[in-house]
């Protein structure tokens, strides 16, 4: 079933800073502190996942804040979002700006597949250790400018977000499989000099597409189907995410 509580965050970016590595090494998010009304708030972004060989795979953009509508005119502070089409919600399969084209809708070759390339270049997903996703993520972070957070609300130790990442295409038998749902995806966003935002998106390399109307991962097609696209090709399996 889909989160009790969805929606964004608008605040101010006062700083970020890694996990402290354990005792391994290891560290799993960047945090954020956001300034908005009720405090500041803390924002832990996944970077990697205690389980996966793979760990997270993320996607850069730089958006219009048209396509975001009407999230960016809201006032600094938390706002829930109903998870649904054009609520400002958002949904990385589903929402025109952040869906990636490739797979039901076009061949995998040919002119046609060469002509959508020259006009709307691919957006993969990529792959890479907790260092690269940092390191994507990390430029975007610049303290003073506006941020926008999506994702799951939480008030112990203070407020907070998390959750910030996709959250669908569990598949079936993972612990994870009961959160997912349609229009609650995670993301960190923040306002550019031009106005535009910067974007990152990150999901667990366990996460299955295309999903079902309950973000449930879909059937597979039949044999005699044609294939559909997949961003990631990732497995089924669990992760530890937080």
């Amino acid at each position: 079933m889909p989160f009790d509580a969805y929606g964004v965050l608008s605040g101010t970016l006062h700083r970020h800073f890694r996990d402290r590595p354990d005792d391994r090494g290891a560290w799993f998010h960047v945090n954020l502190e956001v300034d908005a009304p009720g405090g500041r708030h803390r924002c832990a972004v996944d970077v990697d996942s205690e389980r996966s060989a793979t760990g997270v795979r993320w996607r850069t953009l730089v958006l219009a804040p048209s396509v975001l509508d009407p999230v960016p005119s809201l006032a600094p502070g938390y706002h829930d979002l109903s998870m649904s089409s054009g609520s400002g919600a958002l949904d990385y399969l589903r929402h025109p700006a952040l869906a990636d084209r490739r797979g039901r809708l076009l061949p995998r070759a040919g002119w046609l597949r060469a002509l959508a390339d020259r006009w709307s270049p691919p957006r993969p997903w990529v792959s890479g250790s907790n260092l690269d996703a940092a390191g994507a993520l990390e430029p975007m972070l610049v303290p003073g400018r506006p941020i926008l957070v999506f994702g799951e609300p939480f008030t112990h130790h203070g407020p907070g977000m998390h959750n910030i990442h996709q959250n669908q295409g569990d598949p079936h038998g993972s612990r994870w499989w009961d959160d997912n749902g349609t229009w609650q995806d995670g993301a960190t966003l923040t306002r550019r000099p031009d106005g535009w935002y910067d974007v990152f998106l990150s999901r667990f390399s366990t996460q299955l597409d295309p999903t079902d109307d309950a973000g449930h991962p879909a059937p597979p097609p039949s044999r005699d189907a044609p294939a559909a696209g997949r961003s990631d090709g990732a497995a089924g399996g669990d992760d530890e995410r937080g």
